[in-house]
């Protein structure tokens, strides 16, 4: 059964399949991607993998960062993957508590200070993010509100962005 293309029979059954085995829960994400030496195309590419396929994806600085504004910039990605996760988080909870929602959006935007990226200052490189949800539901206001809240809290990409999360990095030479 679906609720808000969320397929909550395939979640009950995550839910209860990780109760009885909690490693279940823990999942690995990998990006590999490229740098282009190509002059004329984007600055980065990486294919993703999914259940059901790849796709690449491209990105690009723009032209007042040394690129040619050819795709997206990697912050836009950043909001991009924020967005997403905020709406099937917000979406998921909503379903299961049996919430129908006939239209859902979410804005998310920052405030970026480029004057570290440059070398120029010591200045936050993201002075805020913001999120706004636009909802379209009978459900009263109050339980809106109540999932919000849960959305908040139970967000990957909130909690990527409202928790430090120790960070390793390695060089390792190719060829």
């Amino acid at each position: 059964m679906k609720i808000n293309n969320v397929n909550v029979q395939a979640v009950g059954a995550f839910v209860e399949q990780v109760k009885a085995n909690p490693a279940l829960a823990r999942k690995q994400k990998k990006v590999e991607g490229e740098w282009g030496l190509v002059n004329g195309q984007p600055q980065f590419k990486a294919v993703l993998a999914y259940a059901k396929g790849e796709r690449t994806v491209e990105a690009d600085f723009a032209p007042f960062m040394g690129g040619e504004g050819l795709a997206p910039d990697p912050i836009q990605y950043c909001l991009y993957g924020l967005a997403a996760c905020y709406a099937a988080t917000f979406a998921g909870l909503a379903a299961a508590q049996g919430v129908e929602l006939k239209r859902l959006k979410v804005v998310a935007e920052n405030q970026v200070n480029l004057s570290r990226s440059l070398g120029l200052s010591d200045d936050p490189v993201v002075e805020k993010v913001k999120l706004t949800l636009q909802i379209e539901s009978d459900a009263p206001p109050n339980v809106l509100e109540e999932l919000e809240t849960l959305a908040k809290s139970n967000c990957p990409g909130v909690y990527c962005l409202t928790n430090p999360i120790p960070l390793e990095s390695t060089l390792e030479r190719l060829g």
